[in-house]
């Protein structure tokens, strides 16, 4: 095939990293960027340019503009504890929310279930610009749970569905605590069979093959379901806990210490103390708050409020920003910086807040997030102020091609 000529773009001003520099010129061959530079070139677009923005919280394409709440895909009411379940598999492309999303710069999304149960799945980010759903995954983070009371709401649902935090927390953990008492279980069982396997004398071949059966055996003593527990209990991938109150915070932290979960608090949006987001800051938790702009609808956001975002920034805590589409739109991401901008936050710490800060924090940093060489050609071209109220991206760039919207539905 014909290589495909670069893509130069001229950055009057460009402002990534939550720095802001004058007269760049960016090269995108295929899907990555190649180089930023003084180096004067012939360019297609010029303007201020800016990363494309990553929403780290999204039911998009779940929870589908147009549609009955009844047709909604967002949470499965089989039961409380299901891992296994993929988002993906519940998104259809021809919701328009995709299309005004990209065309206001939000290229990515990382969706999952609803927060209807305990464990409610898989996380996943994909791109809001593909075509469809077969070419939308760019990466599969972790897994999503939820704490208060999104899944003690739902005892109308199947399975065993306490109906009190107390109930549901202690479901949670003796769940948790069976899955780990059975590994502990059949590592002793393993390594009892080893230690015989060790006295025998066998060929280089035979201890091979009987090693590989003890280890099948121990494999064969979980589901996929206790798999992807164990994957959680200890560390190895990620969990995004929704949580709004105060109270469910603090047995988030409990939570975190007893199993050492690597987990993000999604919400907080009832959290009013600084206190409680500088225990998540000594913690390492990161925080991704919002949706900043919605409706208070349920008794445990009372307390939610716009002046939490002073708050935020006083406490020190890593913090990204969410749409939770589609509580607010996910064309509307942007949008909620007006808060932070009001209480001192620069112009480019905030644009870096959705593009590198909330890449990061869904896992794609190193490949999003900033207009920096390696990283994939994800760009936008203003041709105002980005944070302007009028401002629209008047070219986006998706993986090093010109976005085409889709006709309107």
């Amino acid at each position: 095939m014909p290589k495909t000529k670069p893509l130069v773009i001229h950055a009057k001003t460009l402002i990534s990293d939550s720095k802001t520099v004058a007269d760049r010129w960016v090269v995108i061959e295929g899907d990555t960027i190649t180089e930023v530079s003084k180096k004067r070139l012939q360019a297609s677009h010029s303007g201020i340019v800016t990363p494309a923005f990553v929403d780290p919280h999204s039911h998009i394409g779940m929870f589908r503009a147009g549609e009955p709440g009844s047709e909604a895909e967002g949470n499965e009411i089989l039961s409380q504890i299901q891992p296994l379940h993929d988002p993906v598999r519940s998104v259809y492309f021809d919701d328009r929310a995709f299309r005004d999303a990209v065309d206001f710069g939000v290229l990515y999304s990382c969706i999952m279930p609803g927060s209807g149960n305990l464990f409610g799945g898989k996380s996943k980010v994909i791109r809001n610009f593909a075509n469809h759903v077969g070419e939308c995954q760019l990466h599969d983070f972790g897994y999503k749970m939820a704490l208060g009371y999104n899944p003690r709401s739902t005892g109308a649902w199947k399975g065993d569905r306490p109906n009190t935090r107390m109930g549901i927390y202690a479901l949670l953990e003796r769940h948790f605590d069976d899955v780990l008492l059975r590994e502990k279980r059949a590592l002793t069982a393993q390594e009892r069979k080893r230690e015989e396997l060790s006295r025998k004398k066998l060929s280089k071949g035979e201890r091979a093959k009987d090693l590989a059966l003890i280890e099948r055996e121990f494999d064969n003593e979980f589901t996929p379901d206790d798999r992807a527990i164990l994957e959680v209990v200890h560390g190895r991938r990620p969990v995004k806990i929704h949580v709004h109150k105060e109270d469910d915070v603090i047995y988030l932290l409990r939570l975190v210490e007893k199993y050492g979960l690597k987990v993000s608090a999604e919400h907080t949006g009832d959290v009013f103390n600084q206190e409680i987001f500088e225990m998540l800051r000594d913690a390492k938790i990161p925080v991704i708050y919002g949706p900043l702009g919605s409706h208070a609808y349920k008794v445990e956001l009372r307390n939610s409020r716009y002046q939490t975002a002073e708050t935020l920034m006083k406490s020190g805590v890593t913090f990204g920003l969410m749409t939770d589409h589609p509580v607010i739109h996910a064309s509307l991401l942007r949008d909620s910086l007006r808060y932070f901008l009001i209480y001192g936050m620069p112009t480019a710490t905030a644009l870096n807040l959705i593009s590198q800060v909330n890449a990061t924090l869904v896992g794609v940093g190193d490949r999003l997030g900033s207009v920096t060489p390696g990283k994939l050609g994800s760009v936008l071209v203003w041709d105002r102020d980005p944070l302007h109220l009028s401002a629209m991206p008047k070219v986006v760039v998706a993986e090093g091609r010109p976005w085409t919207p889709r006709p309107a539905m």
